[in-house]
């Protein structure tokens, strides 16, 4: 089914800065527990995302990311993740973060 252009527009993708990663041992799929700066207007956030196939902790501070920043928080295990960060999903399940190829402003609207 596809999306009214007003539906897509409700999206907010914003871009963010890493700031901090742990580990997120309690996940029941490997995870790390990542804080992101999406700029003074929105604020800091925090995510959980299953990247760790990938990408090693340090290498993913300061890498600009982007998010949706306006679904509804969501508890998983004793971690809330404020936001979902994007990114295209290979098999198996080995996702590539979608990030900005020229540094930008964190909390840039995606559109």
């Amino acid at each position: 089914m596809n999306l009214t252009w007003k539906e897509f527009e409700r999206v907010e993708m914003r871009t963010g800065t890493i700031i901090a990663v742990s580990d997120f041992p309690e996940a029941r799929k490997p995870a790390y527990q990542l804080t992101i700066d999406f700029g003074s207007e929105i604020g800091i956030r925090k995510s959980s995302a299953q990247i760790t196939k990938r990408y090693e902790k340090q290498a993913l501070i300061g890498k600009q990311i982007i998010a949706v920043v306006n679904f509804p928080k969501k508890q998983i295990g004793k971690f809330m993740s404020e936001c979902l960060v994007l990114g295209s999903v290979d098999e198996p399940q080995d996702i590539v973060l979608l990030t900005s190829d020229i540094r930008v402003a964190n909390g840039l609207r995606v559109g």
